[in-house]
């Protein structure tokens, strides 16, 4: 099986994958198929792992902890928001005048925001928010983002319903 899993990652798709990470990390196939693995269950054991790709467990052990420390990965309990206690999910346009990376910054270290991007289009940045509640939202919107040196206007789309949510888009 490790030979398939690794001649699968053809030398096309390495070369095409370090052209668009910008210089990051070189992952080579083996690590590749260990990400691979544990997306699918981000608890399955290195031993299993290391069969899949044909290394050892220690190997895998080392190999994991090498793309934690290098921020290639996390390994996380993913839960719904509903269930533990946070009813209220949006997704934030924020437009901004002057430095984008500043308000950037302020909302990534913000609790409420757990996920900040800078884009191209419509707004300057897409912020998800988990909150308990309107209340709750209202005040992260109204008083915290909107109160940011240079954010011009926000524009929430409230989720009324999660349809998909997955991690599992695998790599390149």
């Amino acid at each position: 099986m490790h030979s398939d899993v690794v001649a699968s990652r053809s030398a096309e798709h390495r070369d095409s994958r370090e052209s668009r990470n910008g210089g990051g990390a070189q992952l080579d196939a083996v690590s590749l198929a260990i990400i691979e693995q544990l997306q699918e269950d981000g608890r399955r054991p290195y031993a299993a792992i290391g069969k899949a790709v044909g290394l050892s467990e220690a190997a895998v052990r080392q190999r994991v902890q090498k793309l934690l420390d290098q921020g290639v990965m996390q390994i996380v309990a993913v839960t719904d928001p509903l269930t533990v206690g946070f009813r209220r999910q949006a997704m934030v346009g924020v437009n901004v005048v002057g430095d984008v990376e500043s308000v950037a910054d302020a909302l990534t270290a913000m609790s409420e925001c757990e996920y900040v991007v800078m884009t191209a289009g419509s707004f300057d940045l897409m912020v998800e928010i988990v909150c308990e509640d309107d209340d709750h939202l209202l005040e992260v919107i109204n008083g915290r983002i909107r109160a940011l040196p240079g954010v011009r206007s926000t524009e929430s789309f409230v989720y009324l319903k999660l349809k998909k949510q997955t991690y599992m888009w695998g790599t390149r």
